[in-house]
């Protein structure tokens, strides 16, 4: 398969799955049995209790779980560089030819011997934090939006 953006999301979706599931399932561990053996009681079955009573528990936990995975790939440079490559030119191909993703822009600047190649690194390692940062703050708003004391 020759380099391509398609092959680099393929990468980091790989790479984002094992975080995903993991903090998936420890929130659908927490959610407690009494809230499913009440939604039992009364004769719900258990197709909606799961979709009615155990996911909207257990939500922010997953939406906070896939944030930290977004996160932790936006920085990620060697599956990038090893599946997408680099240029310098734009290509607006995903499937054909090699591309140029954030991480691999601050490596390939660094990398480059004048002050102005190494300002652009910083301000795209800059760009990179503002991002996870970004994340980071909208899986707080949507915790914090669905946390039961906002009902109060």
């Amino acid at each position: 398969m020759p380099f391509s953006g398609f092959a680099g999301a393929l990468a980091l979706s790989i790479l984002m799955m094992p975080t995903v599931v993991r903090s998936a399932e420890e929130m659908l561990r927490l959610v407690p049995n009494d809230l499913r053996e009440a939604s039992y009681a009364l004769g719900v079955p258990k197709w909606r209790t799961i979709l009615k009573v155990v996911l909207p528990t257990a939500l922010t936990g997953i939406i906070t779980g896939v944030m930290l995975a977004i996160a932790r790939v936006a920085g990620e440079t060697a599956p990038l560089l090893l599946t997408v490559f680099f240029t310098d030119s734009i290509n607006n191909d995903p499937f054909n030819g090699p591309q140029m993703g954030l991480p691999l822009y601050v490596f390939d600047q660094a990398a480059r011997p004048n002050d102005t190649a190494i300002d652009r690194a910083w301000a795209g390692a800059l760009t990179l934090i503002l991002i996870v940062m970004l994340l980071n703050l909208v899986a707080r708003l949507i915790a914090w939006w669905r946390s039961p004391s906002r009902a109060r």
